[in-house]
């Protein structure tokens, strides 16, 4: 699904809660979840993944997919590098934004964004949903 920039732009600003409250559970080695999440006013659906590494358990991913399948905003900590279409390289810690006729495929330095400390899945997972405007995040474990 092909999304314009404008509604891709809206669907990352729009307020989202998850559909239900039950634990979120990050710091298990491989985990690989997906949560459903709903705009507050009920009118588009969302899903949050959650994946983190078996063996390094430094690498981890949270991705935000719009009407269930579009990827919207991804953070990769402690994988390799991204090239991007234009062949810049850049290093993770990363996040990648939508744009339009790209998907998910241009990443950029998470420097440049509010993330405090990638070493710590949970300050992350927090500093993610409130740049994905993820309101009231479950008891996370």
């Amino acid at each position: 699904m092909v999304l314009a920039q404008d509604e891709a732009d809206q669907l990352i600003a729009v307020e989202k809660r998850f559909v239900n409250d039950a634990p979120l559970v990050v710091t298990v080695p491989g985990i690989d979840i997906s949560r459903a999440l709903i705009s507050n006013d009920g009118d588009e659906g969302f899903v949050l993944d959650v994946w983190r590494g078996s063996f390094n358990l430094s690498k981890y991913k949270f991705q935000l997919r719009g009407r269930e399948i579009v990827p919207l905003v991804r953070v990769d900590v402690d994988g390799a590098p991204h090239i991007n279409p234009d062949n810049t390289r850049v290093p993770t810690p990363h996040i990648h934004l939508y744009r339009e006729g790209y998907d998910d495929e241009w990443a950029y330095p998470s420097s440049n964004y509010p993330f405090r400390d990638s070493s710590d899945i949970v300050k992350t997972l927090e500093d993610f949903a409130e740049f994905c405007h993820i309101q009231a995040l479950p008891t996370i474990r």
